[in-house]
């Protein structure tokens, strides 16, 4: 069997002003040919899955392209265009079988559905391929995904700490399909609701609950099914909530278990609604934990400037609420701000610097300027960004902050990098130097997937309400393009 096998993941946040060029798709740019095994193999990602099942299968194997990027804004035309001709060109000159490891949230600038629109193309290439790919938990599934594959599959844990698990599903079925064990069938539904992502959590009602429905319909005798809590931030006419089931040739099986899971779903809707407090609240709520003699850390976490959905990663409103109530020893993780980075290693170790931190990226899509936070400090540390994944996410995955340096100011560690990277392994604070149980707060800039890798050490959870654009006040926004009516935005029966 000849088998290509590819990685292209981007999560388009279409409001955010952070550009997308091949250089964020990897350390130095996108990984073609042989080096994107290389890259991933013995990793907790699709892509490893499917390697480890084709070559136990004894399959001849094409690695064109393993891509994955950050969430930032849409992808440029240039960018689709040399990492899809990668895929369709490997597709082109012969295969059994295709193994696509995917986001299902990429919006390009020629295109809002890159995932659909690649599918479709390596559909009009070769009618008849086999074709399995695994999603994000995030995807805003289209029809053109649905049609144009054999066979879907949806991580169902948040943070996605079953990569790996759900690129094994995908790649499982399909070799059962190619051996004629199976004839899989797909059934699909999508909801107008545009989720909150911080009430994605699979560990956190209702999407819980609906994990768990879909369990129980696998366990009673269908192939797959996967609950797709949608990526909101993006302004195309259908993204949102969906529900999908394979089955082995029973159509009306799937249909009936993806409407089941869909109402049950809609039922509670309200239940996806994100409801946040005042930041300065927050911030006090936190004090008063630690002067209450509760032990660290506590996380705070910035989740409207989460860099993995989007965010500039450089808003400065939870670090300036937090110095103003006279928050110390406590490290944050991470602004983003390449130029301030430059400063402080001209300065050297040890120098002390004053310099305007952070809010270097206007948001015009919320109507907010870039606002540095001026500081007084000390450089402390300096390294080149890099560390392997030793969490239960992305595990054995290496990861590049860029060049990276540690400023102390008023008891507070600063992280400062070249590169956006959401913290979600105990490496971002211990490849610099810091040990975060040692701490009395942690300033994460996340959502959900901290709890990878810092749930296990947090003695309490603040979120923080601040600035950018993945806040989950959707008013901030101006979905132009939406297909209304969409719940919450609009009262629906």
């Amino acid at each position: 069997m000849r088998a290509v096998i590819a990685m292209m993941k981007h999560e388009t946040n279409t409001f955010s002003p952070v550009p997308t060029p091949l250089a964020r798709f990897g350390r130095d740019g996108a990984w073609f040919g042989n080096s994107a095994e290389e890259a991933f193999r013995g990793t907790n990602t699709g892509m490893a899955a499917f390697l480890d099942l084709c070559r136990e299968a004894g399959a001849r194997i094409a690695t064109p392209v393993a891509a994955s990027a950050s969430p930032s804004g849409k992808v440029p035309d240039a960018v689709y265009r040399r990492l899809s001709d990668a895929i369709c060109e490997a597709v082109d000159r012969g295969c059994d079988a295709l193994f696509l490891d995917l986001h299902g949230a990429m919006v390009a600038e020629g295109t809002d559905d890159g995932e659909g629109t690649l599918l479709a193309r390596v559909r009009k290439l070769r009618p008849d391929l086999p074709i399995a790919v695994a999603l994000d938990l995030h995807t805003n599934l289209t029809a053109a995904m649905v049609e144009n594959a054999t066979v879907l599959a949806g991580y169902k844990t948040y943070p996605h700490i079953d990569i790996y698990k759900t690129g094994a599903r995908a790649g499982r079925l399909l070799l059962r399909a190619i051996a004629g064990e199976i004839e899989p069938v797909m059934a699909w539904r999508r909801l107008p609701m545009l989720a909150h992502t911080l009430k994605m959590g699979s560990d956190d009602q209702p999407m819980r609950d609906l994990i768990a429905r879909a369990s129980d319909f696998e366990a009673a005798g269908l192939l797959d099914v996967s609950v797709f809590g949608g990526f909101p931030m993006a302004d195309i006419p259908q993204p949102g909530f969906s529900v999908l089931v394979v089955a082995d040739r029973e159509r009306a099986a799937a249909q009936r278990a993806v409407d089941a899971i869909a109402e049950e779903a809609w039922r509670r809707r309200a239940e996806f609604v994100y409801r946040p407090e005042p930041l300065a609240q927050s911030i006090a709520r936190a004090k008063a934990m630690a002067e209450a003699g509760n032990p660290g850390p506590i996380l705070l976490i910035d989740h409207a400037d989460n860099c993995a959905s989007g965010g500039t990663q450089d808003t400065m409103a939870v670090l300036a609420e937090a110095l103003r109530q006279g928050l110390d020893d406590m490290a944050v993780f991470a602004i983003c701000d390449p130029a301030a980075v430059e400063t402080l290693l001209a300065a050297g170790i040890g120098a002390t610097v004053t310099i305007p931190l952070g809010g270097r990226l206007d948001m015009p899509a919320i109507g907010r300027r870039g606002e540095p936070l001026t500081l007084t400090g000390r450089v402390r540390t300096a390294t080149d960004g890099g560390f392997t994944v030793t969490g239960p996410m992305m595990t054995g995955t290496r990861v590049s902050l860029g060049r990276s340096v540690v400023f102390e100011s008023q008891g507070v560690s600063i992280v400062v990098c070249e590169r956006n990277h959401e913290p979600w392994d105990l490496g971002c604070f211990r490849s610099l130097g810091i040990e975060p149980t040692a701490k009395r707060y942690l300033l994460l800039k996340s959502r959900i997937h901290y709890r990878a890798g810092f749930l296990p050490i947090a003695k309490a959870i603040v979120e923080c309400d601040g600035v950018g654009v993945t806040s989950s006040d959707y008013a901030l926004f101006s979905f132009a393009r939406l297909e209304r009516p969409a719940y919450p935005l609009d009262e629906m029966a």
